[in-house]
């Protein structure tokens, strides 16, 4: 098996992790949010999420499978994981979708949902990453992308 560089994935996760401070940012200065930093955050969700997905989808996770055969470990976690990227593009595109409205200057209407909508995006996008810097990183090879 090829090294697979700690450099890109801990860059990849600082890059969504970023992304994920943004988001928490707005939810917290709704309704009062800066429609500039709406435009520029609805922007970079979806090629951002892409892109990663991508580089994860087609090398850490065959790595991942790769180095998990004949062990216990459950090739289960791959599918799941694959599933949420799946689910996490179409989150991130309805989220797109409001921040973009927002951001030309659509009043917030109902603060506490939009809120709470990117509370949903970037919670699961740091569960994800937590996972895979606790069981699939390390069984590659990566143990310190944080």
């Amino acid at each position: 098996m090829e090294a697979v560089p700690a450099a890109v994935m801990k860059r990849a996760h600082d890059e969504k992790l970023r992304l994920c401070d943004a988001l928490e940012r707005i939810a917290d200065a709704l309704p009062g949010v800066d429609r500039l930093t709406c435009l520029r955050t609805a922007n970079a969700i979806v090629p951002l999420l892409r892109g990663i997905h991508q580089y994860e989808e087609t090398i850490i996770f065959p790595a991942y499978e790769e180095a998990v055969v004949g062990s216990n470990a459950n090739l289960a976690s791959t599918r799941r994981l694959r599933a949420e990227h799946v689910e996490d593009e179409c989150f991130a595109g309805e989220v797109t979708e409001i921040l973009l409205a927002i951001g030309h200057g659509k009043t917030v209407e109902n603060p506490e949902a939009i809120g709470f909508m990117l509370r949903g995006l970037f919670e699961n996008l740091r569960r994800h990453i937590a996972f895979e810097r606790e069981h699939v990183l390390p069984m590659i090879g990566i143990v310190d992308a944080a």
